[in-house]
């Protein structure tokens, strides 16, 4: 995790915040790196995560997770981390031999065969692998998806993918006083209304929006891009505002350093 974004957000692995439903957005740029922060928060936090990793390979977040300090590895075998690996149990459903004598609760991405519209084999994926975080020796258990866009590309509906959140996050933000991280790429210049459109409506149920963007004056080597921290006001505070503060950033070899626009050190 990364000790200065912690700062800006006012977070601790020592006090993880509980019932929070946090949007991590992107255009132009890659927010990835938030989600290697995020995985790396919680389970430093000691919470129970399931992480639907539908974008990489289970190595590729290991690998970066140990530069990081922690042991994805470990966390699975120790229960603390519930991983699917999106792109290997895509391969298994479309060309697996033996996926007629899988239980249905072993194919999460069950809407790929056609057989249903919904993601209800997901949500149950979920479901169960935090379910039992009460009995557990872990924290409020943390829901990290990585990418939803991903579903969309699959096939799934807009609609669907919507459904599938707001079942997650009454499950485990209410019920389970857990948190739930959620990452949307979206394209540069990009016409794809149902992307945009998820996009947007998570935005009106999130606690907090982290939105990385690209410089508009293009590629530079000193400053790899902006993020913008928007703070969401509980709707029961009436006449008050989202609180939105605007960093640039700077992505290094085992940290990322976070600076106000024009005060890099190469430019000072």
């Amino acid at each position: 995790m990364f000790a200065e974004l912690n700062q800006l957000l006012g977070a601790s692995p020592q006090r993880p915040d509980a019932g929070k439903f946090t949007l991590l957005r992107d255009t132009r740029a890659d927010g990835s790196f938030l989600v290697h922060h995020f995985l790396c928060f919680y389970l430093r936090a000691g919470c129970k995560v399931c992480f639907l990793a539908l974008l990489q390979s289970f190595s590729h977040y290991h690998s970066v997770a140990l530069r990081l300090g922690v042991s994805l590895t470990a966390a699975r075998e120790q229960g603390q981390l519930v991983f699917l690996e999106g792109l290997k149990s895509c391969l298994d459903l479309c060309f697996g031999e033996e996926e007629e004598e899988q239980p249905a609760g072993a194919r999460p991405l069950q809407f790929l065969s056609g057989s249903t519209s919904d993601l209800r084999a997901l949500f149950d994926f979920v479901q169960t692998s935090l379910s039992a975080a009460g009995s557990d020796p872990w924290r409020a258990p943390v829901l990290l998806v990585d990418d939803l866009s991903v579903l969309l590309g699959l096939g799934a509906s807009p609609v669907a993918v919507l459904d599938f959140i707001h079942y997650c996050r009454v499950a485990v933000c209410s019920q389970l006083k857990g948190n739930i991280v959620v990452l949307v790429h979206s394209q540069q210049d990009s016409a794809d209304e149902e992307n945009e459109l998820l996009g947007s409506c998570l935005s009106h149920h999130s606690d907090l929006i982290l939105w990385v963007e690209g410089l508009a004056t293009g590629f530079c080597k000193d400053v790899h891009g902006q993020i913008k921290i928007i703070k969401r006001v509980s709707l029961e505070l009436l006449g008050q505002q989202d609180q939105a503060q605007l960093y640039q950033y700077k992505i290094q070899d085992k940290n990322v350093s976070f600076f106000a626009p024009g005060l890099s050190a190469a430019v000072l």
